[in-house]
């Protein structure tokens, strides 16, 4: 019951913390998704992309070699 207690001015200044918080949520939501986007747009840059790509074959060709030589006979 201690809402009841409340002064009216303490309850305006709680609506004005949740507004700024809510603000401080949305600005920081905002920023995050800002950066997601740039990352993004890096990747799929043309030099990055090809890069990318590359580096993806490399690492399977790698695995399918390793693997064919487990696979492999004995000699």
């Amino acid at each position: 019951m201690a809402s009841i207690d409340k002064r009216p001015d303490r309850a305006t200044g709680d609506v004005l913390d949740r507004a700024r918080a809510q603000g401080r949520l949305e600005h920081s939501i905002a920023t995050t998704l800002l950066v997601i986007a740039a990352a993004r747009a890096e990747r799929q840059a043309p030099p990055v992309h090809a890069a990318r790509q590359r580096l993806a074959e490399i690492y399977g060709a790698t695995r399918l070699r390793r693997r064919l030589e487990r696979e492999a006979p004995p000699a």
